[in-house]
């Protein structure tokens, strides 16, 4: 259902574009029959107009995956290194809202572990809106950070990294089994804000997949029932996303959870010092000012590495920077 509705927005899409580029040249050559300078100006601009919407429509045109309509969770994660990782955790999660905000997408923060001095351990981020798992899905991965620490009094040059993992937000129409017999499921006391309830209560909820070594965790809610509920769900998204990507065969299914936070597995570095640069390792895209990328501009490196997933490249090996 999902897909057919989709192909029919992609039909009225064509047709519409069809008749506005009519339009245009029509009122092009009327302008340029008539002298109307006027007119001719209108219709150049309406032709500018057309011109970035198709190319628009080609990136949306990239979003075909069977689950890219859907909601999506993206979760952050520090690597070792402490609390410069843990700060470049929550700059990473701050870049991921930030651009959620910006295309007038719903986003919630739903879990957060704080750091031990600064940023956070972990966090948890449920991203409503039209496409949004297909815009980030190519976002999985490590991401490297260079800088001059604001933590290091001698002011050297630090590295470090933070994983992200985005999963689809499963709907009631997919049906998802599970036996009870594969899962663990363990109760503790929550951490970060709540007050003295979270102190004495074991609401927080950890549920791991036996089977495939997924875990799902929620803190959120002040209920162990609640939290159990929505750890579950949290649980169904990763295993049906993993799903998806056996079918793609494209054997990531959770490449975020079992490879190490560190060297070897970076998407993209982030160069903030001596030189400003963000590359992404796979594409090879660059961007010089690296604020504005961690302001939530980054629709150039999604794009492009959507481009190269529908190409077949996204084992292509891209060399890395220092």
């Amino acid at each position: 259902m999902r897909a057919r509705q989709q192909l029919e927005k992609q039909i009225t899409g064509y047709k519409q574009l069809t008749r506005d580029l009519d339009d245009a040249l029509t009122l092009v050559e009327l302008g340029e029959a008539e002298k109307d300078e006027a007119s001719i100006a209108e219709g150049e601009a309406a032709l500018r107009q057309l011109s970035e919407t198709v190319a628009r429509r080609e990136v949306e045109a990239l979003l075909s995956g069977e689950a890219d309509g859907m909601d999506t969770y993206l979760e952050v994660h520090a690597g070792a290194g402490g609390t410069e990782s843990q700060d470049w955790a929550q700059m990473l999660l701050r870049m991921y809202m930030r651009w959620g905000e910006k295309r007038g997408f719903q986003v919630k923060l739903t879990d957060q572990s704080e750091g031990e001095e600064a940023g956070i351990k972990s966090a948890t981020l449920e991203i409503k809106g039209e496409n949004a798992y297909g815009w980030l899905k190519t976002e999985t991965g490590v991401h490297r950070l260079v800088r001059i620490s604001p933590y290091d009094s001698a002011a050297r040059r630090h590295t470090s990294f933070a994983s992200v993992g985005v999963y689809p937000v499963v709907d009631d129409t997919i049906e998802i089994e599970i036996n009870p017999a594969d899962l663990e499921i363990s109760f503790m006391r929550s951490s970060g804000a709540g007050g003295q309830h979270v102190n004495r209560t074991e609401s927080a909820v950890r549920i791991v997949h036996k089977p495939t070594n997924i875990v799902a965790f929620s803190q959120d809610q002040r209920s162990q029932h609640q939290n159990k509920d929505i750890a579950m769900n949290r649980l169904k998204a990763r295993l049906y996303d993993r799903e998806l990507k056996i079918r793609e065969t494209k054997a990531q299914a959770d490449q975020a959870a079992k490879s190490d936070i560190g060297w070897g597995h970076q998407i993209r570095s982030y160069v903030l010092q001596p030189y400003q640069l963000v590359k992404d390792l796979r594409t090879g895209t660059t961007s010089g000012t690296p604020d504005d990328v961690l302001d939530g501009d980054i629709d150039m490196f999604i794009e492009t590495a959507l481009a190269q997933r529908m190409k077949g490249g996204e084992d292509a090996k891209v060399e890395d920077i220092d």
